[in-house]
């Protein structure tokens, strides 16, 4: 299963925009920080610091952390809507936390093919993986 099938089987829309509550703010149920970002947002000091901060606290929980590019399609694969002439906001995707409850019963198999792809990494010395988001 490749990230993109597994961000897309995984998705379902927000019933509610509010702020998360419950288990969304437990960092032991988060298991996956996608940081993205675009080459033309490269040189964003303050988005450059946000994540530095982001992938120490994952560090520092054992949260597995995947740098992707490619926001435009990462935005189609979670259902996002087309900007339409500047009528519609786009949501900040630039960190998304992915959390999978504590049962085994619930565990994805895409999620375990991704941490084994993070641990595989970290043994090659590139401690935050990159994938690149083609378009289609």
């Amino acid at each position: 299963m490749t990230l993109e099938e597994l961000v897309a089987c995984d998705n379902a829309p927000p019933a509610d925009p509010s702020p998360p509550s419950g288990p969304l703010r437990d960092p032991d149920s988060v298991v996956l920080c996608l940081l993205a970002i675009d080459e033309e947002e490269e040189d964003d000091i303050a988005l450059q610091i946000h994540f530095t901060l982001i992938q120490s606290f994952c560090c520092d929980n054992d949260i597995n952390i995947v740098r992707v590019s490619g926001m435009q399609r990462l935005a189609q694969l979670l259902g996002e809507p087309a900007e339409t002439q500047g009528t519609t906001e786009a949501r900040d995707l630039h960190c998304l936390l992915v959390t999978n409850p504590h049962t085994d019963a619930w565990k994805s198999h895409g999620l375990v093919e991704v941490a084994s792809y993070c641990e595989e990494s970290r043994g090659n010395n590139q401690w935050v993986p990159y994938i690149s988001l083609q378009e289609r």
